[in-house]
């Protein structure tokens, strides 16, 4: 699903609503200007190219994925509706995971404005609100 016309600046806050699927291998959220250039790529990975319970972040710039980062935090549950939070600022992207785990992935595109989400995979999208 890609979402058009829609603005997350720095100084908002994106929640995010998702439903896995009972067999979810992995879902995707991606943020950034287009697919060539994504400054954050949200990877939960229930069981998906050798991960397993691991969240996997990376970036895209001018067409060419960086270095994974892995964090082992996997708050995630099949079949389980939870929401989780995402801020920015032109270092950093802050995300506020369902149990209340905060995590940072580096703003490796080092915009404070994006239009361009992404999201794929088996997990239903419940909800998506920016304030």
């Amino acid at each position: 699903m890609k979402i058009q016309d829609m603005t997350f600046k720095e100084g908002q806050e994106l929640k995010i609503r998702v439903k896995p699927s009972d067999d979810c291998s992995s879902f995707a959220i991606n943020i950034g200007h287009d697919p060539d250039n994504i400054a954050m790529h949200f990877n939960p990975r229930f069981d998906w190219q050798g991960d397993s319970n691991t969240i996997v972040f990376n970036s895209k710039s001018g067409g060419c994925w960086g270095d994974e980062c892995r964090e082992a935090s996997f708050p995630f549950v099949r079949g389980e509706e939870c929401k989780f939070y995402i801020n920015l600022n032109m270092e950093q992207f802050y995300i506020k995971l369902p149990d209340g785990t905060m995590i940072n992935f580096a703003n490796r595109l080092g915009d404070i404005k994006y239009q361009y989400f992404d999201i794929s995979g088996d997990a239903r999208i419940v909800g998506i609100k920016i304030k």
